[in-house]
């Protein structure tokens, strides 16, 4: 049974949230105030134009191109939200890779090998957060490697490089040598060659995601579109709603903008806005989990 709290629906609407877009948006829509108010002023006070003027048919031509506005936004937002779903899908495949991979590592490896098990409880987690950086073009963090055999490997990686295909190549050798040394035999190779290749699938597909914005035409295209359409709302509605086209014009202008603001943020959902993916966290808790498995 679900449990219905009327409260909530108040939070919501009236708690200013930093990422909520009407904090963004505050700006424009006292300017679009402004300018309805002079609109309204000017037509009705200063020009007083009749009921008989073309000007109240404007909105006509709201109504035909009210139907064209909100199927681009919903295509808009519909295919930024496909974007953001599919980058937690992959940082999803993410732990559960890291976790299958500390899971058979940790039946493979016998007991008496610490040094392998310490490795591996290390190098797992780190590609999560250099993927994380990657993304993010910051710098890995050299805390994962703790002992001074783990910060020898980390001196091995080129900062300017690329830091995860560094991390999977260790990785890989490290395999490739427990295979020589006899700790794992070749079907157990096999096993892990899968879940490692995982890791550098995963990347790829974030990086498609990351580096193929959406084209920059069609988002200018819908920024103008929005601007002259809330921009000509004013000449006709005043003659049917008088000054009080100045909210209503207003409250427009918000639900088209705030649509393309969100659509904006998510596109990119490894940027730093506060919609996005949480790689971080995500990282973090891959790090607690194989360091429990290991």
């Amino acid at each position: 049974m679900i449990n219905y709290n009327p409260k909530e629906w108040f939070t919501f609407i009236f708690r200013l949230h930093k990422a909520d877009t009407f904090r963004k948006l505050f700006p424009l829509l006292m300017g679009i105030c402004v300018y309805s108010w002079v609109i309204a002023y000017v037509e009705l006070e200063y020009l007083k134009l009749s009921d008989k003027s073309f000007v109240k048919n404007i909105p006509v031509m709201h109504s035909l191109l009210g139907f064209a506005i909100s199927m681009l936004l919903v295509f808009r937002t519909n295919t930024a939200y496909d974007r953001w779903w599919e980058g937690r899908k992959l940082w999803g495949g993410l732990v559960n890779n890291s976790r299958n991979l500390a899971i058979k590592l940790s039946v493979m490896l016998s007991p008496d090998e610490k040094e392998q098990r310490a490795f591996f409880r290390k190098i797992i987690p780190a590609y999560a957060y250099a993927l994380h950086n990657h993304l993010k073009a910051e710098k890995t963090r050299i805390a994962l490697f703790e002992t001074s055999d783990h910060q020898k490997f980390f001196e091995q990686l080129d900062q300017q490089k690329h830091v995860p295909n560094q991390i999977a190549r260790l990785m890989f050798n490290h395999i490739g040598q427990l295979y020589a040394d006899k700790k794992i035999d070749g079907n157990q190779l096999i096993v892990l060659n899968a879940e490692l290749q995982s890791f550098t699938d995963i990347c790829g597909a974030c990086e498609r995601i990351k580096n193929t914005p959406i084209p920059y035409s069609y988002s200018v295209f819908i920024k103008k579109f929005i601007f002259f359409y809330v921009m000509t709302l004013p000449f006709g509605y005043v003659f049917n709603l008088g000054y009080y086209v100045i909210p209503v014009v207003a409250f427009i202008f918000y639900v088209l903008a705030s649509l393309e603001i969100i659509a904006e943020e998510i596109e990119d959902p490894f940027g730093g806005d506060d919609n996005d993916v949480p790689t971080n966290k995500i990282s973090e808790n891959i790090h607690r989990h194989v360091a429990e498995i290991l």
